[in-house]
């Protein structure tokens, strides 16, 4: 799972994250209240607006939960027990992932 961030943009809202994501907007408003890592910001009308890092850590969750399987508790475990060391292991895998389909799509212009 690889969502690109507009560097322009300072803040998405729950619905552009749940189409990114392919979930319901009702999983990302629990993992909100489950996982203290997440902080989006709330606007006027109460409407969450996560900022890039709560993307990131929502790619993290995501990842944990939907492609690796981990229990909400064991994924809130392994992110108090070595957030650093994980964030730092998914970033690369995404920038990788991302290199390959750059190189991919090369590939197919040729």
């Amino acid at each position: 799972m690889h969502i690109d961030l507009n560097p322009d943009k300072r803040y998405y809202s729950i619905g552009e994250l749940a189409k990114a994501f392919d979930v319901n907007a009702s999983l990302i408003r629990f993992w909100d209240k489950e996982f203290d890592i997440l902080k989006p910001k709330k606007n006027a009308k109460g409407n969450r607006m996560f900022t890039p890092e709560d993307v990131k850590n929502l790619q993290l969750i995501y990842h944990l939960v939907k492609e690796r399987g981990f229990t909400l508790e064991g994924a809130k475990t392994h992110l108090k027990e070595g957030q650093k060391k994980t964030l730092d292991k998914f970033e690369i895998i995404s920038k990788l992932e991302s290199i390959k389909v750059q190189l991919v799509n090369i590939k197919n212009e040729l």
